[in-house]
């Protein structure tokens, strides 16, 4: 199905059961610890072995020797594959390192070896025999040194954010330099980890010269086209099988190092291998998010209405990488006629830096939220006004380009109203609550919404059960209720009379998991396959398909009502089809907007951080679900208060590592971090974005929580930090006197 056009009217716009606030379908499963993740598929082949992924103990160099005499005379061994054993196998799609093969390390904790053994602890036992001999060569490890020689670089983060090397509209130095009222900062993002639940795991099993792995990813198509690529196979070889994934964050949208080695485990074993990689190896061996150094300057008149806006960021990366897109939001969030975006790239020889939720809005926004609020304090405004009268209807480097539904004001007003802002006392420092300064923050969020097509098969079986098959995958968003309820909304049937099967690459190709982009055209993929199966039961049961109604169970034309099981009486029937898109987002700008507002208190002793209650407000067409889309934002508003609070991988400088590669200590918030959170969806639709009139949500969460939070903690104690992690340390001297 090609969407050309905006959507007119269609059965999704009954809201039967689109619209809904509905449990999660998979709910029962995953509280029972019955949904099968990938490491726990012990049923799909028989006699597994275990992997234990064995990472380089250097940052940059090359191996000389691999002594694996011991660990292949160890107890319970099978195999053990070494890097010097196998060539240089080819990158994947979005892989800048090397997952496996060769002497050449290019970062710490790259794969050099993988022994399989009958048990894990065999496996793990015997890894540790591995000798290895390194040729360590001198790295370039520290952002803030490397960042006077990185190079400008433009670039797209593959997910819906990108900018040029430079962007300019109208004359920003002129403008600048003329603005009486102006702000030139710096501010800094840390390296951070995805740090999911789940860890990268895989059970491969090849029959013949045909693989299957049962892996976590969140895109299926990528990572069999990505396999067949590594290995030098044909695509129709390779299957991957993906029903459940314990959390990604943009992580696990390529294939790693995981599913490559339990291959050639399985492979050099001649039975099945599962491996799951270590935490430390899910921080170093990866992917992250890249550090930044960002510069934003803003010059207003002295009635606060912005002229000049540039945002400037540079960030590392190995030297096939990528940028961190943070300047992306700049060029569409604020009005202002004169206009500069940049971006550099370091070269450095830390673990792949690549996409993280939210890739270049997350820490972009942390950036220009803070620089917002700054502006807003010497122009004598109030923040949330600022915001509203810098306010576009048009992308501002392209004003004949609309936007195609915007209203961050929306947003930003009943935001203002729900929370109690005008309350808020604007000087910093003057609110007490026993031992603790109180302040209130708020910031806008942006997410750009991305259009990619997706494919689906629905079945009809003579029981009138419909049956929807595809690759997409569910990483803990509710992909196989919203699904459910798009073909139930489609085919008039109650939920318990759909199947979703997802996550195996047998499947129609779906758009995938990644970008927040999941939801909208997953569904639409959905729609168009169950468009065509309602003609065929229409042509089957004799129906003029523009009259049938598809409701109750039933196909209705006239007086006439037929049970829709009995379309299928005499054989199923099935439909396939695929959303595709014309170049509808190229003639007007799709986005996603929020109000996010935080309270915090500050010990007036200690400066620990408490976060009180915080709060969103969003503007992201339908809400397919009403239930599982505020799970997504409360869970991008809690991974916000991770980045603004204590996310921070340590770089050791010397060695090129992450320091605290594991849990214990790469802290992320627990239940007791987070209060009362509040999420309110604005009631719109968008007909230029897809059939289903929605937009993605999940990422939307996160935009901007860190900066409010940020502006919050400033509020309370009148000390502005810059530098992210809003730590004790970088508050403790410079607290107002607790008289």
């Amino acid at each position: 199905m090609k969407f050309d056009t905006p959507a007119g009217t269609n059965p999704i716009d009954q809201l039967k059961v689109v619209g809904r606030a509905t449990d999660r379908i998979d709910g029962k499963y995953k509280t029972t610890g019955t949904a099968p993740y990938a490491y726990e598929r012990h049923d799909v082949a028989p006699n597994q072995a275990y992997g234990y992924v064995l990472g380089a103990g250097i940052a940059k160099g090359r191996v000389r020797a691999i002594d694996a005499g011991a660990a292949t005379r160890a107890p319970g061994v099978l195999a053990v594959v070494t890097t010097l054993d196998t060539p240089k196998l080819g990158l994947g799609r979005m892989n800048y390192a090397t997952l496996f093969g060769g002497a050449e390390i290019q970062h710490y904790h790259q794969a050099i070896a993988v022994v399989v053994a009958e048990t894990f602890e065999q496996a793990r036992a015997a890894a540790f025999l591995v000798r290895v001999d390194y040729a360590p060569e001198a790295g370039r490890f520290d952002l803030a040194a490397e960042a006077k020689s990185a190079k400008p670089v433009g670039a797209g983060s593959g997910e819906g954010s990108g900018s040029g090397a430079e962007d300019r509209t109208g004359d920003f130095e002129g403008a600048f330099a003329r603005a009486p009222v102006t702000l030139d900062e710096t501010y800094t993002t840390p390296d951070e980890s995805h740090a999911m639940m789940e860890p990268h795991a895989t059970v491969a099993a090849w029959q013949g010269d045909k693989l299957t792995l049962w892996t976590s990813n969140q895109m299926i198509a990528w990572g069999k086209e990505s396999v067949a690529k590594i290995f030098g196979i044909p695509k129709e070889n390779v299957r991957l099988d993906s029903p459940y994934v314990g959390g990604g964050f943009g992580g696990k949208l390529f294939v790693r190092a995981d599913a490559v080695l339990a291959a050639l485990g399985a492979r050099a074993a001649g039975r099945p291998v599962k491996v799951a990689l270590t935490r430390p190896l899910v921080a170093n061996n990866t992917t992250h998010r890249p550090a930044t150094l960002q510069r934003v300057r803003i010059g207003a008149t002295k009635d606060g209405v912005i002229t000049a806006i540039a945002h400037e960021s540079t960030s590392g990366n190995l030297p096939e990488g990528r940028p961190e897109t943070a300047v992306d939001q700049t060029k569409l969030l604020y009005a202002g006629a004169n206009r500069l975006t940049a971006m550099r790239l370091a070269h450095l020889d830390l673990p792949e830096g690549n996409a993280m939720r939210a890739p270049g809005e997350a820490p972009g926004l942390m950036a220009l939220e803070i620089a917002m609020d700054e502006m807003a304090e010497k122009l004598g405004l109030d923040p949330v006004e600022f915001r509203i009268r810098n306010d576009t209807q048009v992308d501002p480097g392209k004003p004949e380009r609309p936007f195609s539904h915007r209203d961050l004001v929306g947003c930003l007003r009943l935001g203002a109203d729900r929370f109690g802002w005008a309350r808020r006392n604007p000087t910093p420092g003057q609110v007490r609550d026993g031992h603790w300064l109180v302040g209130v923050g708020m910031a806008a969020g942006f997410r750009n919404n991305l259009l990619t097509k997706s494919g689906a098969r629905v079945r009809l079986d003579r029981a009138g059960t419909v049956t929807v098959e595809t690759d997409m995958t569910d990483i803990g968003t509710g992909s196989y209720t919203i699904i459910a309820q798009t073909a139930a909304e489609m085919m008039g049937l109650p939920l318990d009379r759909v199947v979703v099967r997802l996550g195996d690459s047998d499947h129609p190709a779906s758009a995938g998991s990644g970008g927040q982009w999941g939801a909208n055209n997953a569904t639409a993929g959905v729609y168009a396959a169950c468009v065509k199966l309602r003609e065929a039961v229409a042509q089957r049961l004799g129906i003029n398909s523009a009259d049938a109604v598809f409701a109750d169970g039933e196909v209705r034309s006239g007086n006439r009502a037929v049970p829709l099981g009995e379309a299928a009486a005499q054989g199923g029937l099935s439909a396939e089809d695929t959303i595709e898109y014309g170049d509808l987002s190229k003639k007007q700008q799709q986005s996603t907007f929020a109000g996010h507002f935080v309270e915090v208190g500050v010990d007036v002793d200690t400066a620990e951080v408490r976060v009180r209650r915080m709060l969103a407000v969003c503007a992201a067409g339908r809400i397919l679900n009403p239930k599982s889309a505020r799970s997504q934002v409360i869970g991008g508003m809690t991974m916000g208060v991770g980045a603004a609070l204590m996310e921070e991988l340590a770089v050791d400088k010397r060695r090129g590592f992450f320091v605290n590669h594991d849990l214990a200590g790469y802290e992320v918030p627990v239940h007791a971090d987070i209060p009362h959170q509040e999420v309110v969806f604005l009631d719109e639709v968008d007909p230029m974005s897809s059939p289903m009139k929605a937009k993605g949500v999940g990422e939307l969460g996160l935009c901007g929580v860190g900066a409010a939070l940020a502006n919050a903690v400033y509020n309370a104690t009148g000390v502005r930090v810059r530098d992210y992690p809003l730590t004790l340390d970088k508050l403790l001297d410079r607290m107002p006197d607790a008289a």
